[in-house]
């Protein structure tokens, strides 16, 4: 992990229009949607026409050094309209500090956005205008700025807005990436596909209806360039980009099963178990209905209950208390949900969790049968913690599959499955460690892929665990099994783990050099390198590079998976 000191890159992107990434080399925060720890950028933007206007200032991680580039290139008593795509309480710090030196200035933002606006600052006499949709804002020199409101309910008032004159649209949460670099373009975007992917399962697919929702209203407004709130503009895949977003987002809404995940959130915790929770959701093929009860109405939280094949509440509590909001969707929830549809808890607190206990008794009361084991967090969720959420989401969804191939009826193999299912491969266990956490699974679609540099691949599959410790730049090891001691190790890593369990207990390990699990009763072991990643149906194809290895059994012969079906494991 880079080790490079935060700062400011300055940068013209057109007429009049300036970006300034307020750049952080290492991983920010614990959040799922950083968990590739490649960075991220924070970008603002500066348009300087008659008037000069300022579009989303960072958060408080970066809020003196993004200052200090602010005044040294602009007088910032000239500042008019500063310009916020959503607002949250980490950005709070940044416009504290900007008020303090240029108290002149005007919020623009959404009608959420200015009630969490006055909040975040504590001051209701703030100077805000409210944008609709239907209002502009001109700053003169043809920067007659229009504005899309594209609300999701993780950002309930999230706002884009879009610039005629050069034909740029700020689209704040969209588009995305986190990664940090010197590239201000997305030139050789094929490189970073992964890591946009990423991104939107995270913050994006949870909400796809209101993607779908947004993608039809900015596709009214034409733009050559996307200035996005993180990672790189978006200039050169912008046709390929939209696209994506449309393919990305049908997936989950035509997905058969999904789940209802309701939730309010005081201070962002909750909102970030809730972001890890979904994510484990949809990556096992699962759609999830994101539903923030502060801000939908209780006919569409019936609705969406209604459609649902289980649901998951979470709250904060808040002075030992749900919150009002949470409170009535439970209500909701208990007069509209047949007990057999699967249930799940969840939330965060300060100093006590009334409001969780008081979920999870009013459902357990009313015979709902639960997903996972309630999920409690005191105060902020670590790596650990969300590594649990996401693997707790992921086993609520393989439930709802099971159960519903139980309920279809069962079909033979077909011949070409048949025929598929004869392919053998060696049986093989991968083992991955990253800071706390750890991972393994069995594997058998394993293949040497090139000479120089060795290399291999290896299908994982979308819901395991370990997915997320398979991406480009990550290293595990390759465990290959031997043939007549295999079964036990075979039976073991088969076995279903609970969310956070330790999957290495009573199994004889060492540390690989990459810091990853080696397996003693193993034939052989590769020290690999994930280098390339490539969608396949339900799996992910990995191409790694060994970087070292040893036979640990001379005489051993590898164990080899047959399969009579290629609808079986």
């Amino acid at each position: 992990m880079s080790t490079k000191p935060r700062d400011v890159q300055v940068f013209p992107i057109a007429t009049d229009t300036t970006v300034l990434r307020s750049r952080s080399w290492s991983r920010l925060r614990f959040e799922i949607e950083y968990a590739l720890a490649k960075g991220t950028t924070a970008n603002s933007y500066i348009i300087q026409g008659d008037k000069l206007a300022l579009i989303d200032p960072p958060g408080e991680t970066f809020t003196q050094i993004y200052l200090n580039a602010l005044q040294q290139r602009y007088d910032v008593k000239a500042i008019e309209y500063v310009i916020l795509g959503h607002v949250n309480p980490n950005r709070a710090a940044t416009l504290k500090a900007l008020l303090e030196v240029a108290p002149q200035i005007t919020f623009v933002c959404s009608n959420p956005g200015a009630i969490a606006l006055r909040g975040a600052l504590e001051n209701p006499d703030l100077p805000i205008l409210v944008m609709r949709g239907d209002e502009t804002l001109n700053l003169g020199k043809g920067h007659d700025l229009q504005f899309i409101p594209t609300p999701n309910p993780r950002y309930a008032d999230l706002l884009c807005t879009y610039d005629p004159q050069t034909e740029i649209l700020y689209t704040d949460k969209f588009f995305g990436a986190h990664i940090c670099g010197d590239q201000v373009f997305d030139e050789g975007w094929e490189s970073i596909n992964e890591d946009r992917r990423y991104y939107f399962d995270c913050l994006m697919a949870p909400h796809a209806r209101q993607v779908e929702t947004a993608l039809d209203k900015l596709a009214d407004f034409p733009a050559r360039i996307y200035a996005t709130g993180h990672g790189p503009l978006v200039r050169y895949a912008l046709i390929e980009l939209t696209k994506a977003y449309r393919e990305w987002s049908q997936q989950q809404t035509s997905a058969d099963l999904t789940v209802a995940l309701i939730y309010a959130s005081a201070y962002g915790n909750t909102a970030t178990l809730a972001q890890a929770i979904a994510r484990g959701i949809t990556k096992a093929g699962v759609a999830v209905e994101s539903i923030n009860c502060e801000f939908t109405d209780p006919e569409d939280i019936r609705a969406a209950v209604e459609k649902s094949a289980g649901f998951v509440m979470g709250s904060p509590t808040l002075g030992g208390h749900a919150p009002t909001p949470v409170q009535t969707a439970l209500g909701i929830v208990l007069a509209t949900a047949t007990n057999n549809k699967l249930a799940g808890v969840f939330g965060s607190f300060g100093w006590s969790g009334e409001a969780v206990d008081l979920i999870e008794s009013k459902l357990k009361d009313a015979g709902y049968r639960f997903g996972f084991d309630t999920i409690r967090v005191k105060f902020k969720p670590n790596d650990v913690t969300l590594q649990l959420c996401e693997q707790a989401g992921t086993d609520f969804a393989q439930t709802l599959k099971k159960a519903k191939k139980v309920r279809s009826q069962s079909v033979p193999a077909t011949t070409v499955e048949q025929a598929v299912g004869r392919i053998v491969g060696s049986l093989c266990v991968l083992t991955a460690k990253q800071d706390d956490i750890s991972s393994a699974m069995l594997a058998s679609w394993v293949a040497q892929a090139s000479f120089s540099p060795p290399g291999l691949t290896i299908a994982v599959a979308k819901d395991r665990a370990v997915e997320s410790l398979t991406h480009t730049g990550n290293q595990f090891v390759l465990n290959i099994l031997k043939e007549g001691n295999h079964l036990g190790l075979m039976k073991h890593f088969l076995k279903p783990f609970g969310p956070g369990q330790d999957r290495f207990a009573n199994v004889a390990t060492q540390e690989a050099e990459n810091g990853s699990p080696i397996l003693n009763d193993a034939l052989a072991y590769l020290e690999c390198s994930v280098k390339n990643r490539m969608e396949s149906g339900d799996h992910w194809l990995v191409y790694a590079t060994v970087e070292n290895g040893k036979v640990l059994n001379q005489d051993g012969v590898t164990a080899v998976h047959h399969r009579k079906s290629a609808t079986h494991y």
